[in-house]
C-alpha cells in the first residue's frame, strides 16, 4: 500500500488564552496555550485529500482569530488548486473547519450523517451549541447535497486503502477523525477530538463540548487508532505541532509541517 505524504498548514491563531478557556474547570487566572488553526493535506500518486477548509476571513475577524493566510490560497504551497480539488474531508462543519466552501467548485465533500443532522436540527435552537457554526457555510453544504457533491459516512469508513474516517462526536454531533497510512505508519488527525495535546494526555475536556461522555470516549478511540502511541496523534489546534514537525522546505517554516515523519522531542 503506497503511503500518503501528510501535511499541516497553519492559517490562523487565537490568543492569548487562559487555562479555563482550554480546559473545563481550569483556572481563569492562569495563562495557557494559544490555539493555532490548521488544514491538512494527504496526498500520494493516485489521490489527494484536503482535510478541512479552514475559516473565511470575515468569520475569523468576527471571532477575534488572527488570520495569517487564506487556507484556499495556502494549499497552493503543496501543489493544490482549490478549483480542482476532488475530495475534501470535513471533520465537522464548525466555522474554522468548513469555511470558504465555495472556493472548491468541483470537490466532493465527505461528512458524517450525524454532523449534518446536528447542524441543521433542533440542537441549533440552543445558542451555545450553534455558536461554532456559520449559517452560510451550512446552507452552501446543503446546496452541495442537492448537487450530489456530498458523500455521507456513518461511523467508520475506509474511503481508499490507507485512509479512513471514524465518528467520535463529543465536540459536535458528528465530529470525525481521519486515520492516514504514512511512511512512519498510521497517523491520526484528531481535529477537535483533541484540541491540544494536553487535553488528551491529561484527559481534560475542552470547553466547547456537545456531549462530555462522547468526548472522553473519543480520547479512547483516537488512542486506539494510534495503537496507543501519542506521537501518532495530531491535535487539532496545538501550536506545538509547528515545533515538533519539520517544514517540507526552509521557506515554509512556521507555515507547513510535515506529519509523515517522526516528531522532534520538545520540552
Amino acid at each position: 500500500m503506497e503511503p500518503f505524504e501528510l501535511f499541516a498548514i497553519r492559517y490562523a491563531v487565537n490568543g492569548p488564552r487562559t487555562h479555563a478557556q482550554n480546559h473545563t474547570g481550569g483556572d481563569p487566572h492562569l495563562a495557557d496555550s494559544d490555539l493555532d488553526f490548521y488544514v491538512w493535506v494527504a496526498k500520494r500518486s493516485d489521490r489527494a485529500f484536503l482535510i478541512d477548509t479552514g475559516s473565511g476571513a470575515e468569520a475569523a475577524a468576527r471571532r477575534k482569530d488572527r488570520m495569517l493566510r487564506a487556507p484556499a490560497d495556502a494549499i497552493a504551497l503543496l501543489g493544490l488548486d482549490p478549483a480542482r480539488v476532488e475530495d475534501v474531508i470535513l471533520t465537522h462543519i464548525h466555522y474554522d473547519h468548513a469555511g470558504s466552501l465555495e472556493r472548491y467548485k468541483t470537490a466532493r465533500f465527505h461528512l458524517q450523517d450525524t454532523e449534518m443532522s446536528y447542524a441543521t436540527g433542533r440542537c441549533m435552537c440552543a445558542p451555545q451549541l450553534r455558536r461554532g457554526y456559520e449559517v452560510e457555510d451550512i446552507v452552501h453544504l446543503v446546496r452541495c447535497v442537492h448537487q450530489s457533491r456530498v458523500t455521507f459516512h456513518n461511523g467508520t469508513q475506509e474511503i481508499v486503502p490507507g485512509l479512513s474516517v471514524h465518528h467520535v462526536g463529543g465536540h459536535s454531533g458528528g465530529l470525525q477523525v481521519v486515520r492516514v497510512w504514512t511512511k512512519r505508519g498510521w497517523v491520526v488527525l484528531a481535529s477537535d477530538a483533541a484540541h491540544l495535546g494536553r487535553n488528551l494526555k491529561e484527559m481534560t475536556l475542552f470547553p466547547s463540548v456537545y456531549r462530555a461522555d462522547e468526548m472522553f470516549e473519543g480520547y479512547r478511540t483516537v488512542l486506539g487508532l494510534a495503537e496507543g502511541d501519542l506521537d501518532r496523534i495530531i491535535p487539532g489546534h496545538d501550536p506545538r505541532v509547528m515545533d515538533q514537525y519539520p517544514a517540507p522546505a526552509p521557506e515554509l517554516a512556521g507555515i507547513v509541517a510535515r506529519l509523515d515523519v517522526a516528531p522532534r522531542p520538545i520540552g
